[in-house]
C-alpha cells in the first residue's frame, strides 16, 4: 500500500488496566494501574490467528474479529501499510467487562503493536495521533488516555478529536481494586443514566472534579471529599447493588471508594496503611499507579512473550 517496511520479527506490547471517572470526573478522568495485558504480534504471509491465555480465554474471537486485530488494521491503514496476515498471542490479566478498561487496553495494544511493526511507525503515528485513533475506535477517551500515557490523565474531545494531559499522581496513593465475579456492560450502565441532571448536581461535580485533580496531584488528604459524585453512580446503583453497597461500606470507613468506570468493580484510593478485609465474591487486588502507559517489549528488554511472562507485574504489585 505504501512503501513502508514491515518488520519480520515479533513485537510485544504491554498495556495497563485503567479506572475511569474516579467518582466525579465522568468521561474525563482516568488512572493507569499496575495490572497488564501483554500481546505479541508478528506479520505472516496470510490469515489471522489469535491465541489467548488468561482473562477471556475461550470467550474472545481468534480471528479478524478480535479487538486487538481490528485496532491494528485501522492503525496500519493510517500508517499506509497493511500486512497480509498476523499472528497474535495474548497473555491477559485485565478482567473483562468489569470496568477496568479491557477494551481500551486491546485497542491501545493494537495501535502500539501496529506502529511497532512498521519501520518509523512511532514517528508517523505519535501518541497525539494514536490517542485520536484510539478514541475514534473506543468512543470516549477516559480509558484510552491513561492506558496510552500512564499516570493520571484528564481527557477531552474537540473538533480535532481526543486530547489529554498527563499528570503524576502524588506519592503514597495506593489503588486497591475490588473485582466481583459478575460482569457488567458499559451499554447497560450508560442506559441507566438520565437524559438530564439537575443544575446543582452538575455544579457539585464540577467542583469535586477540580478538587480531585488537586488531591491526586499533591494533596491526597482531600481524596475522600474529592471522590464524591452525583452524576452517574447513584443512577447505576440499582443495576449493581453489590457494587453500590461496597462503595457505601468503604466510604463509611472513611475510604475514598468509587465505582471503577461503568462497574461493577470498585476502586479504593487508599493513602494510609489501610488493609481491606477479604470479601466473599470479590477479588481484592492491591496495586500501584502505572506511570509508563503502553510500551513495547523492546523497551523492557523482552524479545518474546515468554520473556514478558517471567516478569509478572501482578505478583510484584
Amino acid at each position: 500500500m505504501g512503501g513502508m517496511a514491515l518488520l519480520s520479527h515479533p513485537v510485544v506490547a504491554r498495556v495497563p488496566a485503567t479506572s475511569a471517572n474516579l467518582g466525579p470526573g465522568f468521561d474525563a478522568l482516568g488512572l493507569a494501574l499496575t495490572l497488564y495485558d501483554d500481546v505479541e504480534a508478528r506479520v505472516t504471509a496470510g490469515g489471522v490467528t489469535v491465541e489467548v491465555r488468561g482473562e477471556g480465554a475461550g470467550d474472545l474471537p481468534g480471528d479478524e474479529r478480535h479487538l486487538v486485530v481490528r485496532a491494528m488494521r485501522q492503525a496500519f491503514d493510517v500508517l499506509g501499510e497493511q500486512p497480509a496476515g498476523l499472528a497474535l498471542r495474548c497473555r491477559n490479566r485485565i478482567p473483562q467487562a468489569r470496568g477496568l478498561g479491557s477494551s481500551s487496553a486491546a485497542i491501545v495494544a493494537g495501535i502500539v503493536l501496529a506502529r511497532g511493526l512498521v519501520e518509523g511507525g512511532a514517528e508517523r503515528l505519535d501518541d497525539t495521533a494514536a490517542l485520536v485513533l484510539a478514541n475514534d475506535i473506543e468512543g470516549h477517551p477516559d480509558n484510552v488516555a491513561p492506558c496510552l500515557l500512564g499516570g493520571f490523565t484528564i481527557a477531552w474531545t474537540d473538533d480535532s478529536g481526543a486530547a489529554a494531559v498527563r499528570r503524576e499522581p502524588a506519592p503514597g496513593i495506593r489503588p486497591i481494586l475490588f473485582v466481583p465475579e459478575e460482569r457488567g456492560l458499559t451499554e447497560v450502565a450508560r442506559a441507566a443514566l438520565p437524559p438530564a441532571v439537575p443544575h446543582a448536581d452538575a455544579a457539585f461535580n464540577a467542583g469535586r472534579a477540580a478538587l480531585l485533580v488537586h488531591a491526586l496531584s499533591g494533596d491526597p488528604g482531600r481524596l475522600f471529599a474529592a471522590t464524591e459524585d452525583r452524576l452517574h453512580q447513584r443512577y447505576r446503583a440499582e443495576g449493581m447493588r453489590g457494587t453500590a453497597d461496597l462503595v457505601s461500606a468503604l466510604r463509611g470507613q472513611g475510604v475514598a471508594a468509587v465505582v471503577s468506570g461503568a462497574g461493577p468493580s470498585v476502586l479504593a484510593l487508599a493513602v494510609a496503611h489501610w488493609t481491606p478485609s477479604p470479601l466473599p465474591g470479590w477479588r481484592v487486588l492491591p496495586l500501584d499507579v502505572d506511570m509508563a502507559g503502553a510500551r513495547l517489549g523492546a523497551e523492557l528488554g523482552w524479545g518474546t512473550l515468554e520473556h514478558a511472562e517471567r516478569d509478572d507485574p501482578v505478583a510484584a504489585g
